[in-house]
């Protein structure tokens, strides 16, 4: 598939990239380093320790976004403002081909960082002698979809704005949106009763929330969230798709 030899190239022209990995590997360390930093000042107690969990939750949400915008504000935007996003599209490909693969390079950076998030978490955990959660549905049903979303809106916001500086603006801001819900449903933990679960970024938080409470999560409940999620990345993607096909988002105008 075509969208395969664009997410290839994707990848391997990113991966170049030191800086923006480094950025990117700061980012998803960032909240492993304030929770470190947290245990250090509350010990071990237990109220120290379930700040530490609640504070884990939110991280681990955000993570899901910064991973890949680095890539995704270069994807669309950056070609554009090198003025290589036309070539691209005049060559024998369908838009949906080009979104894909570039969604594609986005997911598996976002994903990359996902995984360094909760890597650092158990280290810092252990390191605090605080019991390391089962994260094993949370990250199937509930991480991984949210990683397709997160990079499908990232790419979208990319191929709306002009060039780099103005996707950074938006991509930035878009980071807020699961670090404000996370908190909100860290305080407010009913507001996920009913069917909330269903809902992209409050059923992430919920699930997280049940692991790391020891409860247990309902089957259906987490297949129903994935479902939901993907469903909606893909909504998002055929979006993006659709609008390589107006000339002021190709030529920038």
């Amino acid at each position: 598939m075509q969208s395969l030899i664009i997410a290839r190239k994707e990848i391997l022209d990113h991966a170049r990239d030191v800086r923006s990995l480094v950025s990117s590997a700061f980012y998803a360390l960032m909240g492993p380093l304030v929770v470190l930093m947290v245990s250090m000042g509350t010990g071990k107690a237990d109220k120290g320790g379930n700040v530490l969990l609640a504070m884990m939750s939110v991280f681990a949400l955000v993570a899901t976004f910064v991973g890949g915008m680095n890539v995704a504000m270069d994807s669309i935007a950056g070609e554009r403002e090198r003025r290589s996003l036309l070539p691209l599209l005049l060559n024998p490909i369908e838009r949906v081909e080009v979104i894909l693969g570039k969604w594609l390079a986005i997911s598996f950076f976002a994903l990359c960082g996902s995984l360094v998030n909760l890597a650092g978490f158990r280290v810092v955990l252990a390191a605090a002698r605080l019991p390391v959660p089962d994260l094993l549905v949370p990250v199937t049903c509930g991480l991984i979809p949210l990683v397709l979303l997160a990079s499908a809106l990232e790419l979208l916001i990319s191929t709306f704005c002009r060039n780099v500086k103005e996707a950074h603006t938006y991509l930035s801001l878009l980071v807020f949106a699961p670090m404000g819900l996370g908190m909100f449903l860290v305080f407010f933990p009913r507001m996920t009763q009913g069917l909330w679960f269903v809902w992209p970024i409050v059923g992430q938080q919920s699930m997280l929330q049940h692991s790391i409470d020891g409860r247990g999560i309902a089957p259906l409940e987490a297949t129903l969230l994935a479902l939901i999620t993907v469903a909606s990345a893909s909504v998002v993607l055929v979006g993006a798709s659709r609008l390589l096909h107006r000339d002021e988002i190709v030529y920038g105008s």
